[in-house]
């Protein structure tokens, strides 16, 4: 009896220690959402989810956020609040400093919307881009989704976006480096074919240098592979 209370104790000691580490290492995001130009609380619904699979998600009602970034994934957040732009950004858990991520976030109110509607900076991810196995030619379902972009820069003609390529990290780095390079040059060369100016599109390749997710499974893999647009100038 008295062995098995020992053995018990140790048990508890153990599972006490651990979850104290893990409760030390375990990095919070936080920050406030406000007005970008008046720069007062906003009330919002915030919405997080834990990157590549969303199986860790939560959702915050306040002006305020705040919520553990377990296992050190990467977030995706995204805001919502009448009368205001929703934003969405991801938090990246190397960006971390003594275990606090602290991001405020700015709505633009919709009656600036017109003017604030591309911020520079800001990344999109393209979704619906699919390409052929290990190849740079673009799938025709991939046009509607390219079509957006054409327009959106139609739209806004002082736009400068930089085409940004990713694959995953399974292989030789110069080979994946290549095949980003190619993959992003082929978006290009469609965008331009609609009659938009080369020098407003940039190109940068990564390789499977900046994976989204280090997991080894097929829809891991795939998620790493992607093209991003990121607005240079606006």
């Amino acid at each position: 009896m008295l062995k098995r209370i020992i053995v018990l104790f140790v048990l508890v000691g153990i599972l006490q220690h651990a979850f104290s580490q893990s409760a030390d290492s375990t990095i919070v995001a936080q920050g406030m959402v406000i007005n970008a130009e008046t720069k007062e609380p906003v009330m919002a619904r915030i919405t997080y989810q834990s990157l590549p699979y969303g199986n860790k998600t939560g959702v915050i009602n306040n002006s305020t956020y705040s919520f553990p970034m377990f296992d050190h994934d990467r977030y995706s957040i995204s805001v919502d609040a009448p009368g205001y732009l929703p934003a969405k950004f991801m938090l990246d858990p190397a960006e971390a400093s003594n275990l606090s991520l602290i991001k405020d976030i700015e709505l633009t109110h919709g009656s600036t919307q017109a003017k604030k509607k591309h911020a520079v900076g800001n990344v999109m991810l393209l979704n619906n881009l699919i390409f052929e196995v290990n190849k740079n030619k673009i799938d025709s379902e991939s046009y509607p989704e390219l079509d957006i972009v054409v327009n959106m820069m139609r739209e806004n003609s002082s736009m400068v976006i930089q085409l940004e390529g990713h694959t995953d990290f399974i292989g030789n780095p110069d080979k994946l480096m290549k095949l980003s390079q190619e993959r992003v040059d082929a978006v290009k060369s469609y965008l331009t074919s609609k009659k938009l100016n080369k020098n407003r599109i940039k190109t940068k390749a990564f390789g499977g240098s900046v994976p989204l997710s280090r997991d080894d499974t097929p829809e891991a893999h795939r998620n790493n592979r992607r093209v991003e647009l990121r607005i240079l100038e606006n």
